[in-house]
């Protein structure tokens, strides 16, 4: 339709399409009361530090592992996004014998087997990846990180976004990540982690060798194949880090099914995400992890990370925390985010125009 002769009229009635759907949506939205920053902080979970103890890392700083066990992250793949990566619907491994798909899934999961076999003999990639640790508390909505366990110079600030919109339910706090973090008031020890890790530099060169033999199945396969390998070197790493870098749950005996239920104590939210929506929080923690030096991740000027089969995130180890959405702010809130990051109101608009409320 796009290359016929009625393209223009196709179109338009694409965007009047879009159009009606964004109006639906924010009329949606509009129903639901955005309180006040000051509101929004009142609203804040009630998390007891006067019992709390942090459990402190076995290290502080950056570690780095070069050439990860292939196998060990094949283990650990989860296969159901691999299938919506083709446009397949379905549960793994419940959609090889769906009734409409399966026959498609199966041809597909043989072929990936197949490839997965030759990148396992011929080492075609080389998995990297980096995690650090550093003593760290909340101030408000900010989480500062320190240069050692003396807790008196500060190395660098982490900044979060607080959910504004009234909560449906009643009794449910409005959640920032800094949350999860001791207050410095409360005169507690507490640490954070981070994370980065890629499939590995020759995923795109091999990409572009097979675009180059006219094989484009193999490149978009292999593609997909190399999301499923960072996503499972990323939660590989999380599991060590529970169990022994951090070592706060040496305990856990979870399946693979478990972990990806993340039936597990701790997150690890990404910067982009809906906890914590500013993209530019990446380069805050890519600078810690000073992972474009140790392992060769780079981040575009919009924050992307290069190679594109990366993924990175920040650890957080407190029992309570969980996962949320930011959600719609408010333009106090905005004006009080870009004072803390230094930016202009211009600048903070621009990056966060995705969760501004208008």
């Amino acid at each position: 339709k796009l290359l016929g002769e009625n393209s223009d009229t196709y179109k338009a009635e694409i965007r009047a399409e879009y159009e009606e759907l964004r109006v639906q949506r924010l009329q949606k939205e509009k129903v639901r009361t955005i309180l006040s920053l000051a509101e929004a902080r009142d609203n804040k979970p009630q998390i007891n530090w006067d019992d709390f103890e942090g459990f402190q890392p076995s290290f502080t700083g950056i570690r780095v592992f070069k050439d990860y066990d292939l196998q060990i992250l094949i283990d650990r793949f989860d296969w159901s996004p691999f299938f919506r990566s083709w446009d397949l619907a379905g549960k793994f491994p419940k959609i090889l014998d769906d009734e409409v798909v399966g026959a498609s899934a199966r041809s597909l999961f043989e072929d990936a087997q197949t490839m997965l076999q030759e990148i396992l003999a011929k080492k075609l990639i080389t998995p990297l990846g980096i995690i650090g640790f550093w003593p760290a508390n909340s101030i408000g909505d900010d989480i500062e990180i320190y240069t050692d366990d003396k807790r008196q110079s500060i190395k660098t600030v982490l900044h979060t976004l607080r959910q504004q919109l009234e909560q449906r339910r009643k009794a449910k706090p409005n959640f920032a990540l800094a949350d999860f973090i001791a207050p410095k008031e409360s005169g507690k020890a507490d640490w954070i982690g981070g994370f980065a890790v890629t499939a590995g530099h020759e995923v795109e060169v091999l990409v572009e060798q097979y675009k180059k033999d006219n094989d484009d199945y193999r490149a978009i396969m292999l593609l997909a194949l190399a999301d499923r390998f960072a996503e499972a070197f990323a939660e590989t790493m999380h599991e060590r880090v529970r169990k022994e870098y951090w070592g706060y749950a040496s305990d856990e005996v979870l399946s693979n099914a478990d972990l990806i239920s993340e039936k597990y104590r701790g997150i690890r939210p990404a910067p982009g995400y809906p906890a914590c929506p500013d993209h530019t929080e990446k380069g805050t923690l890519f600078a810690l992890l000073n992972a474009e030096q140790e392992i060769g991740i780079k981040l575009t000027e919009s924050f992307a990370m290069q190679p594109a089969a990366s993924v990175s995130g920040i650890y957080y180890a407190h029992p309570e925390s969980r996962y949320f959405a930011v959600g719609k702010i408010a333009e106090d809130q905005l004006l009080d985010y870009a004072e803390r990051k230094g930016w202009s109101a211009e600048e903070a608009r621009r990056w966060l125009s995705p969760v501004l409320a208008s």
